[in-house]
């Protein structure tokens, strides 16, 4: 098996046929990573979720990063990794655009609103399920694969 580097075009074509990845973020000063659906639309991953640890500290430091990948074997695989800054696109008529295409792109896509829209119990208490959508401006992006 060889390791190679992607092309940008070919880390991006990963992402825009990927629909689940691993989003980085500190809080606290200690790093933290969660699944995340995502669409890829023009320079930036869409996604959404409820409020919660991630959101506020995606807040507090918007630098995050997220890695998708795509594993056909051991040998035959392909993952890109970017970093990036976190906007969040709130429910103010600034945004309204943002917000409908952010919501209109995982609908490509069956159960889109899982696993970031779901009923979450945390130390025996449901979270209010309010949307929220963002998107990862990508600031820098990169990748890997393994050819037989």
């Amino acid at each position: 098996m060889l390791i190679e580097t992607m092309t940008r075009q070919a880390s991006i074509a990963l992402l825009d046929r990927t629909r689940l990845a691993r989003l980085a973020y500190v809080r606290d000063g200690q790093p933290h990573i969660v699944p995340m659906s995502f669409a890829y639309d023009a320079e930036c991953l869409y996604s959404f979720s409820t409020l919660g640890e991630k959101i506020v500290s995606m807040r507090a430091n918007p630098r995050v990063c997220v890695e998708a990948d795509e594993l056909i074997n051991v040998e035959k695989w392909e993952t890109a990794i970017v970093q990036g800054r976190y906007e969040e696109l709130p429910d103010t008529p600034r945004y309204d655009a943002d917000r409908r295409h952010a919501h209109t792109l995982p609908q490509r896509r069956p159960v889109w609103w899982e696993p970031g829209y779901v009923k979450t119990i945390i130390d025996g208490k449901e979270r209010p399920l309010e949307l929220l959508y963002f998107r990862v401006h990508i600031d820098r992006i990169s990748g890997r694969r393994g050819v037989p």
